[in-house]
């Protein structure tokens, strides 16, 4: 596996209406690496947002999707999420603030 540094697991948040509605509950999407594991992302997580502790991390890995061209086939990058639970006494992450 390659030397993955914890400001390169987290590649960016998903902002979609399913994940806007789960910050109520403090649990927060991100798309990370794909070769990152759980205890990479929390210690990611925690590192970057100052006040936050993580209780739970959730993954799913989403193949890539077969597209066409014409008659050209190929497929899309696949990628993986991470749901993230923070513990109740944690702060929240301050980058959904204004959403």
């Amino acid at each position: 596996m390659a030397n993955i540094q914890y400001y390169d697991v987290i590649l960016k948040p998903v902002v979609t209406e399913k994940s806007m509605n789960l910050m109520a509950e403090k649990k927060y999407t991100f798309l990370v690496h794909p070769d990152s594991n759980k205890t990479m992302i929390k210690e990611a997580v925690e590192k970057m947002f100052d006040g936050v502790k993580v209780e739970k991390v959730r993954t799913m890995n989403c193949p890539g999707k077969t597209k066409r061209r014409g008659m050209t086939y190929g497929k899309t990058a696949k990628t993986k999420k991470a749901i993230v639970t923070l513990t109740e006494e944690s702060a929240d992450i301050e980058l959904f603030a204004g959403l």
